[in-house]
């Protein structure tokens, strides 16, 4: 389901309030444009959006079980997981891999919570594209 934010300030708080805590979930105008530029600027030294790289391709990777593109080798720690990326795995993801995966190949990660949030916003704008 895509919900479509209105532009104004008030179009974005009535939709929030009309979906109470799904509209947490609700991607605001300007944090996608905002991940792009954190994600083209920090993550694509890595990571392309449909091609793999030294990481993975990316695009599509909501709902994407862990290690699962086929063309990519995945650490042994990443491809003994057992999940499927959401908002919440990305965000602890993107905090600490090795915290949450314990010996994986990704060292990288990102100290800002409001860069998380842009950065995983952005990617789940690319959903279904």
């Amino acid at each position: 389901m895509r919900l479509r934010v209105a532009g104004s300030r008030r179009g974005r708080a009535g939709c929030l309030a009309v979906f109470g805590l799904a509209g947490a979930a609700v991607l605001s105008a300007d944090s996608v444009p905002r991940g792009q530029e954190i994600f083209e600027t920090k993550c694509s030294k890595c990571h392309a959006l449909d091609k793999d790289e030294e990481g993975p391709r990316l695009r599509g990777v909501f709902g994407r079980p862990a290690a699962s593109v086929p063309s990519f080798q995945y650490s042994d720690a990443l491809k003994n997981s057992k999940f499927t990326w959401n908002e919440t795995l990305l965000n602890t993801w993107l905090t600490d891999p090795d915290k949450m995966v314990p010996d994986t190949d990704m060292s990288f990660h990102l100290d800002s919570a409001s860069d998380r949030k842009a950065v995983i916003d952005y990617l789940k704008s690319l959903a279904g594209r």
